[in-house]
């Protein structure tokens, strides 16, 4: 068996040149000049703000949703999710939010499935996945001033699945989001972890967007240049 962290494993990929090539709202697209192995690569990196995903749980069902996505050009099965978009919120905190924009519920009870990276060939994103239980609704307080859904988010199909039937459709093909998979796989093994576990959390993005003018604790860095 090889060793995953033999010496092989661990040359130093040093960046020695690095230029945005485009900035956008939620992504930009970066040019890295590194030394490999054999010399030196280009290689393009999409900059993401990286996101979390939440996996609610209530009385063994869990809480899908379907919506538009116009990478793939149609609905998706995934679970509730959302940018780290906003200047100084930590991960948890900014799972709650999302849950309650996206469901119209919170939850008394938040541990970490897991992390997922995404699409590291091309892009830094990842996300954080977190289990929710002991769901209520929202009170009619809670909802004043959480951001109104618009676009695809205007379109939501909320379901509670049953956990076995999830497990069914991560088998049969039903959900293929990435992070939908992930979360529903770490349901079916029981997985439970410390919610502040360390994060290798690591955004281009957001970091310029953090030092950017206006960059106050709570501004939306979708925003900010």
């Amino acid at each position: 068996m090889t060793d995953s962290t033999s010496a092989n494993n661990n040359h130093d990929y040093r960046v020695t040149e690095s230029s945005v090539l485009f900035d956008g709202p939620i992504i930009a697209v970066r040019r890295d000049t590194l030394t490999t192995t054999t010399g030196e690569a280009t290689r393009e990196i999409v900059e993401h703000f990286s996101a979390v995903g939440i996996a609610a749980v209530k009385d063994d069902h869990v809480l899908m949703i379907r919506q538009y996505r116009h990478g793939v050009g149609r609905y998706l099965w995934e679970v509730p999710a959302g940018l780290l978009d906003v200047v100084g919120e930590e991960p948890l905190e900014a799972a709650k939010r999302e849950l309650a924009e996206e469901a119209g519920v919170r939850a008394e009870e938040w541990h970490l499935l897991g992390d997922v990276v995404t699409s590291p060939g091309f892009s830094e994103e990842m996300c954080r996945i977190y289990v929710a239980e002991g769901i209520e609704d929202l009170h009619e307080a809670d909802v004043e001033g959480l951001e109104e859904a618009k676009d695809e988010e205007a379109d939501l199909e909320r379901r509670w699945v049953p956990l076995t039937q999830a497990i069914e459709w991560v088998q049969d093909g039903t959900v293929e989001n990435s992070i939908a998979v992930a979360a529903i796989l770490h349901l079916a093994v029981g997985t439970r972890r410390d919610p502040h576990a360390p994060f290798q959390y690591r955004s281009g993005l957001a970091k310029r967007r953090a030092q950017a003018e206006g960059a106050q604790a709570g501004a939306d860095m979708k925003t900010l240049r």
